[in-house]
């Protein structure tokens, strides 16, 4: 097997952005990158995170598990890992908004592979 040459693969990247606007912030970039923003408050955090047609992950760190999970609950995505840098495999993952299609893992990503149908059978009379 040869080793990867360095146009194999995109290096690890940290884009710091002024704001939303910037298409970086509003797109699902699939590598290694990563944009950092500031943010005002909480609110104006939880807009930036919400500001975008995407809703696939997000994440929240602090020392503070209440408040953590108080804006975890704000923020539209469709998992959302508080101190912790990825979700199980045995929970469901899939986004909101224009992220993902369905669930993947766990009993919901079960759910997907499933048809239903109900019979409904009473005796002749």
């Amino acid at each position: 097997m040869t080793p990867p040459r360095s146009s194999d693969f995109y290096e690890p990247t940290v884009l710091a952005v002024d704001d939303n606007a910037n298409p970086v912030a509003q797109r699902e970039v699939f590598g290694p990158v990563v944009t950092i923003q500031g943010y005002r408050d909480l609110d104006e955090a939880v807009a930036i995170a919400n500001d975008t047609e995407y809703g696939l992950s997000g994440g929240v760190y602090t020392n503070d598990l209440r408040e953590g999970l108080a804006v975890a609950r704000r923020i539209r995505s469709g998992t959302v890992q508080v101190n912790r840098p990825a979700a199980s495999a045995w929970t469901p993952a899939g986004g909101v908004k224009q992220s993902g299609v369905g669930r993947e893992r766990g009993v919901a990503g079960l759910r997907e592979y499933q048809e239903l149908k109900h019979i409904v059978l009473a005796p002749l009379t």
